[in-house]
């Protein structure tokens, strides 16, 4: 009986399945909790994003769910709101399972929920509290310190803005309100 060597076998480069996003299904939800509770822990419920979300609620036909070879791996998502009387959402929470981090099941979600979102065309940014070299390459940018006002505390140096208009980041500015539905014409 012969043995197949390592060479022959280092020589064949593992198969990286890609992640793939799809929408979220009530079928989710024990997912979804059992995932943030994993990444967050019990403090989740005291963060200032957990706040907004209990007031305004989160817009299920922007759930998304990352998914490695069939199997769900991460979760993203997003609150319509408001900040200065222009439309937006807040992306979070995003969540991967720690087994599954660096395989791009979280970014490809950010990319995704914001497109989704954008194309829209009823709010104007998507908004998210979060680490800048992380989220910097998915388009987004610092905002002015302080201008932002959350219902709690928020580091200001890690509230960013992802917007088709580069200049938002720099000129919205007040407190964060509920989504204005535009009026139909």
């Amino acid at each position: 009986m012969s043995m197949p060597s390592l060479q022959a076998a280092a020589a064949e480069p593992p198969q990286r399945v890609r992640p793939v996003s799809r929408l979220a299904t009530p079928e989710d939800d024990v997912f979804v909790e059992a995932l943030q509770a994993l990444a967050f822990g019990p403090g989740r419920f005291a963060r200032t994003a957990f706040r907004i979300r209990e007031r305004f609620p989160i817009d299920k036909s922007l759930s998304l769910i990352g998914e490695i070879g069939g199997k769900p791996v991460s979760s993203v998502w997003m609150t319509p709101i408001s900040v200065g009387g222009i439309n937006g959402y807040l992306l979070g929470p995003l969540a991967t399972d720690p087994e599954y981090r660096g395989l791009g099941a979280g970014k490809l979600l950010v990319r995704e929920a914001c497109r989704l979102a954008l194309a829209r065309k009823d709010g104007e940014f998507v908004l998210l509290v979060g680490d800048e070299p992380y989220y910097g390459p998915l388009g987004f940018a610092r905002t002015t310190l302080g201008a932002i006002e959350f219902p709690g505390p928020v580091d200001p140096a890690r509230v960013l803005l992802h917007a088709p208009d580069p200049t938002l980041a720099t000129r919205l500015a007040g407190p964060i309100a509920a989504f204005r539905p535009k009026a139909r014409g």
